[in-house]
């Protein structure tokens, strides 16, 4: 029977165990979008996890949307990460940057003053979204992306891609959820192209596809893992036929050799959404969603799942990995500090107890 805590290696990236610690927006980027000292502090504490995914890492200005969310598109920022990439691998571990576009789910004043707002369709995130004080706003109304354009769109995820690599992290994670860019462009009510890039199901995975082969090209299909969430309708998403979307997607990029499909897993109605992956999808597997060390163990020991990844509960808890194995308690995170630092970007951050201390 596999165990959670035995080695798995997910394309050319080899972990020391299944557990992974998932994405998650801190907003304690420095100026310039720079990752900070207590950036780097704050992974290499987690560096006992087999594999870290970076909170979501803009690809350019154009994709920022939120407050204070690092970029990997300059030299400032390229620097910054190689701190964090060589803290972790100091401590043992291994990292890939996250990157996430987020096309029409921003905030002007969260962006540079000049950035434009793009999405696949000039139809605007119905969902509210922080700006710099934390309040909720209204989105920016974006403009629809020239056919012409997209190419360039997909150089400047090539480009971040190897920054990434050369700031030393170990491969990079395509965000197609959680109605970002690439989720903008898969989803029917999002997407009303009439280009070679909507409309049909063939056409909305387009833009997923040719950015995912790519980055592979660019960097090493091994290197390339990607996230999705079939069904979500966070950030506006409402797709007619989520099952026929992303069964045509992962058969599309099934044989591209990527290092991993990331699944959020929530309720999809009239299909399991792990069942809808397993049976169009042959690489690795990264479950997420709702789990705890029974749940999760579960799902690696009935080879549901490569590996398993947890969110809130690596926010409380740096050393995860030491507390499941001796069953020590958990510490319980505070979500009114998960953006904030209420003055001090450490508190909530730095500030959760170890079991060594």
């Amino acid at each position: 029977m596999t165990d959670i805590f035995s080695p798995v290696t997910l394309g050319d990236i080899a972990l020391s165990n299944r557990i992974v610690m998932a994405p998650m927006t801190r907003d304690r980027a420095g100026p310039g979008d720079v990752p900070t000292d207590i950036m780097v502090e704050y992974y290499r504490q987690r560096a006992s996890a087999g594999l870290i995914v970076t909170e979501g890492t803009q690809p350019s200005p154009t994709g920022k949307g939120y407050w204070r969310t690092p970029g990997i598109h300059s030299e400032a920022q390229v620097e910054g990460w190689r701190k964090v990439a060589d803290a972790v691998h100091g401590a043992g571990g291994k990292i890939v940057m996250q990157l996430m576009h987020v096309g029409r789910a921003a905030v002007q004043a969260n962006k540079d003053a000049d950035a434009e707002t793009v999405s696949p369709s000039a139809i605007q995130c119905p969902d509210k979204i922080p700006g710099p004080d934390g309040v909720p706003v209204e989105t920016v109304v974006p403009r629809a992306l020239e056919t012409d354009e997209i190419p360039g769109v997909i150089a400047e995820y090539v480009k971040a891609a190897r920054n990434a690599i050369a700031a030393g992290l170990d491969g990079i994670e395509l965000h197609c959820a959680s109605g970002y860019l690439p989720m903008q462009f898969l989803s029917s009510n999002s997407n009303q192209r009439t280009d070679r890039y909507g409309g049909s199901v063939e056409n909305r995975i387009r833009f997923v596809v040719e950015l995912l082969q790519a980055l592979a090209a660019a960097v090493g299909a091994g290197r390339v893992g990607f996230r999705i969430c079939p069904g979500v309708k966070f950030n506006g998403m409402d797709d007619a036929n989520p099952h026929e979307t992303y069964a045509a997607l992962l058969r599309a990029i099934d044989g591209l050799g990527l290092a991993y499909c990331h699944l959020i897993h929530i309720p999809l109605e009239g299909q399991d959404a792990l069942d809808l992956v397993r049976d169009n999808w042959s690489g690795p597997l990264i479950e997420n969603g709702g789990l705890n060390l029974e749940k999760a163990s579960a799902v690696i020991a009935e080879g549901k799942a490569e590996a398993v990844s947890f969110g809130y509960l690596y926010i409380a808890n740096p050393d995860l990995v030491e507390r499941f194995q001796t069953g020590a308690a958990l510490n319980k995170a505070n979500r009114a500090n998960f953006y904030t630092g209420d003055g001090d970007d450490r508190i909530g951050y730095l500030d959760y107890a170890l079991l060594d201390a």
